[in-house]
């Protein structure tokens, strides 16, 4: 794998899911082995269980032991801090999150996901307020954080301007009924696709499946993919090379696995 390569992390939603132990798990695997089988097919696992739920610092260092050394996490955010009429007042919620013990992850800590309801409609000063109260450490850790807004009223270059500002990145999707962002903003990438096919062996046809691996090296060589929808007109200069993120999420869930293990393929 190249160096560009390693750069590029492929994962899925979780790992507890009943269809995958038809098509992904080995037959009789024990449950509780899941997690260490599903991190030693891919390279990075988005944790939806933390939007609905808090988990202590022991769930977390476990995660972590479980794992390759290389693998990562993204944590997606506690729902309590982004479910609000007023985003600016979240400060309490956030550190509940940010505190819970999610540094026990360690170098296995990836970015937090801070996913806004698809009603959450963009206010600047609100989101600023907010924005402003991402912690950028917590111990010795260095935080990254992701900014999954679902509500058309983002696609605007204000908004774009206060992600560069607070140094968070937005989610891509490949989803119609969610407004997309090839518009960098931080300084990674992470992408959400959820158009998987349950009629595809993989999910998504061989064809797709080669322009996402294209699209990932533009990215993680500090690029942007000419052929991706963008809010501002001109296209920002070339980056230093930087890390990219890439979960298959939704659609046919039951093809996440297949979907990201030929995209893993595909990029060596």
């Amino acid at each position: 794998m190249s160096s560009t390569n390693k750069r590029i992390r492929v994962g899925i939603g979780g790992w507890t899911y009943e269809p995958w132990r038809n098509n992904f798990y080995p037959a009789g695997l024990p449950q509780s082995q899941e997690l260490s089988y599903a991190s030693r097919q891919l390279t990075a696992i988005e944790v939806n269980g933390t939007y609905y739920s808090s988990f202590k610092p022991p769930t977390f260092k476990k995660w972590h032991d479980e794992t390759p050394d290389d693998f990562m996490f993204s944590l997606k955010a506690s729902r309590f801090a982004t479910n609000r009429k007023q985003l600016s007042a979240a400060g309490e919620s956030i550190a509940r999150f940010v505190e819970s013990g999610i540094a026990e992850l360690g170098n296995k800590l990836g970015p937090i996901v801070w996913q806004f309801m698809p009603t959450k409609a963009f206010d600047a000063e609100d989101f600023e307020g907010f924005l402003a109260l991402l912690p950028k450490k917590e111990g010795s850790r260095t935080l990254h954080h992701v900014l999954d807004v679902r509500h058309e009223s983002f696609m605007t270059p204000e908004y774009l301007a206060l992600a560069r500002k607070y140094e968070a990145a937005s989610v891509f999707t490949d989803a119609d009924k969610f407004p997309s962002f090839a518009d960098l903003t931080g300084e990674f990438v992470y992408a959400r696709l959820m158009m998987s096919d349950a009629k595809l062996k993989s999910g998504y046809a061989p064809k797709a499946l080669d322009a996402w691996a294209e699209a990932a090296k533009i990215w993680a060589e500090g690029g942007s993919p000419a052929a991706l929808p963008r809010v501002e007109k001109a296209a920002p200069k070339a980056a230093a090379a930087r890390d990219v993120f890439i979960y298959f999420i939704n659609g046919a869930k039951e093809k996440a696995p297949a979907a990201a293990g030929a995209l893993i393929q595909r990029l060596g």
